[in-house]
């Protein structure tokens, strides 16, 4: 009987259906999740906090500039609608400027409280989250996925530092997490088959707010999603002659894979999905990237070190180099880019200049040069002040 258990147990080690115990699989959620822990630890607030404090630069022209910013006014009046109807390129605009500019504002006054622990920023954070909690049921119209992605990447990130940092009450924390599971997550959970910035930007919101609800599965599924979708966004030679795709889009011929890739058909390490339509979706999309490569380091998996962290060095760098200046070839987008990358660069950088200690000599030009980045009025806000520079 001993033997029959012993053979038992091993073939089901092997099937994989058990673990060692403390085992972490690949690409698994935490046991237990970190809090604060969406794009920003505590120690990393601690450090930038300390930072601002000794009137450190650029943490201290970083603060600055957030707090003089609209985001961190007290006497913001929150505009939620039970409807948000975002069109193409918000064309008909109803409610996405206020929603996205909202929750970046219950962001920065999430932050500006725990800089200055100045209370009556945390109770305008909490104010902001409330406001949308007691009103929003959907988002409508052909882009209310993307737009659900851009608001959902921030909401979750100024409820993280309420939550666990704020020493006051937030009596309608439940509510506002089941609007984040009803409102929110259902739909960008299942990503989306358009440019590969939207179903980033929809990655991110998803981690952020599973993180956020404890919700194992839905940041399983979440991250997975990421790792294909990253893997067909930025191009590496090691992928073979044509980029890899994602399944569910069919791109099955080269002509399919050019003509995704905006009509671009030589593909060099570095290159974009979106390089040869601008630099500022590419900026989301890298962007997108770099929060959750960062939400995941926090939460115990340290995506940085495998294809995910090569890729996004590699899509910085090169973006970089064209958005200083080098004069492109013409075998590159028919010799002509638009640029803009945006202020997207920090976190990247950060986490693999600085920690892991790789050369990154454009990249570290331009997001110096940029200093102190600001805000997209996307998604995006005051990087320079927390990652900028910070080895935790």
């Amino acid at each position: 009987m001993r033997r029959t258990a012993l053979l038992a147990t091993v073939t089901a080690l092997v099937a994989g259906a058990l673990v060692w115990p403390a085992a972490r699989q690949a690409d698994a959620a935490p046991v237990t999740f970190a809090h604060p822990g969406v794009t920003v630890s505590k120690s990393q607030l601690d450090f930038a906090r300390t930072k601002v404090n000794a009137g450190a630069q650029p943490w201290k022209g970083a603060y600055d500039q957030m707090m003089a910013s609209k985001y961190a006014d007290l006497n913001r009046v929150p505009k939620p609608r039970a409807t948000v109807e975002c069109g193409s390129y918000s064309n008909p605009n109803y409610g996405c400027t206020d929603e996205r500019e909202d929750a970046i504002a219950a962001y920065t006054d999430a932050l500006a409280w725990y800089i200055t622990r100045d209370d009556r920023y945390a109770k305008k954070s909490i104010a902001l989250m409330d406001a949308w909690s007691a009103v929003i049921k959907e988002h409508t119209n052909s882009n209310a996925p993307l737009q659900t992605g851009w608001a959902g990447s921030s909401w979750p990130k100024a409820a993280e530092l309420i939550k666990y940092t704020y020493t006051g009450t937030w009596a309608n924390s439940g509510r506002f997490a089941t609007m984040l599971r009803t409102v929110y997550l259902p739909e960008v959970i299942n990503g989306s088959n358009s440019n590969g910035n939207w179903e980033l930007s929809m990655m991110e919101a998803a981690v952020g707010i599973s993180v956020f609800l404890e919700d194992r599965t839905s940041y399983d599924k979440a991250i997975a999603k990421f790792r294909t979708r990253t893997a067909a966004y930025i191009y590496l030679s090691s992928d073979g002659a044509l980029p890899k795709t994602v399944p569910s889009q069919n791109l099955d011929t080269t002509a399919k894979i050019v003509n995704y890739w905006q009509g671009q058909s030589t593909f060099v390490t570095g290159l974009t999905q979106e390089t040869c339509r601008d630099f500022t979706h590419t900026g989301y999309g890298i962007s997108a990237i770099s929060h959750i490569a960062e939400t995941s380091r926090i939460q115990g998996e340290d995506l940085y070190g495998t294809d995910v962290g090569e890729r996004l060095r590699q899509a910085l760098g090169f973006q970089s180099k064209y958005q200083l200046g080098e004069a492109v070839p013409g075998w590159l987008c028919g010799g002509s880019l638009t640029l803009g990358l945006g202020p997207v660069t920090e976190t990247g950088y950060n986490a693999l200049h600085n920690r892991l200690g790789i050369a990154m000599t454009n990249t570290q030009k331009l997001t110096e040069q940029n200093r102190p980045s600001g805000s997209n009025n996307l998604f995006v806000a005051w990087e320079t002040l927390t990652d900028g520079d910070n080895p935790n």
